[in-house]
């Protein structure tokens, strides 16, 4: 007897499993939810850019304000003679 409720229970438990979330949402809450994620994202990528730009500009403006002694150091004397 508790092997037939086991396997009734089995069966009911793997058509449960079957249906998925997707299959459960509305075609219109599934949208929005696809338009949340490529605007995330979109706004990922996009600081990600913003970060990169604010990265190279700060480097620019440190070799920018080296000194003299700075410069020399860091190039030697690999520059070419006119």
């Amino acid at each position: 007897m508790s092997k037939k409720k086991k396997q009734l229970n089995s069966q009911a438990s793997t058509s449960d499993d079957a249906l998925t979330l997707k299959d459960q949402l509305d075609g219109d809450i599934l949208a929005k939810l696809k338009a949340a994620k490529q605007s995330l994202v979109a706004e990922e990528q996009a600081k990600e850019e913003e970060r990169q730009a604010r990265l190279a500009f700060e480097r620019k403006q440190r070799e920018k304000n080296m000194s003299f002694e700075e410069l020399l150091e860091k190039y030697g004397d690999k520059g070419s003679k006119f």
